[in-house]
């Protein structure tokens, strides 16, 4: 039980991660109708936290799951 809390909380954390980083690249965006090309958005981006915190929401979403599915099979071989 104490084993899915956990999983659940790092879930939640990774998609309220995700969520936000994800939000404010969109939000960025805006910055392409202001006449900045596609390459300069990039390099701004790179320099912003909220790349770091989308990155690392969906690696934890990934573990999360993919570590779900590693501990069934697991199970199952024994």
């Amino acid at each position: 039980m104490g084993e899915k809390m956990i999983r659940l909380f790092f879930l939640m954390l990774g998609f309220m991660l995700a969520a936000v980083g994800g939000v404010m690249l969109v939000a960025y965006l805006n910055l392409l109708t202001a006449g900045y090309e596609f390459s300069m958005y990039l390099s701004f981006i790179i320099r912003r936290v909220e790349l770091y915190l989308f990155i690392t929401g969906i690696i934890l979403i990934l573990i999360c799951i993919t570590y779900e599915i590693l501990w069934r099979k697991k199970g199952k071989d024994r």
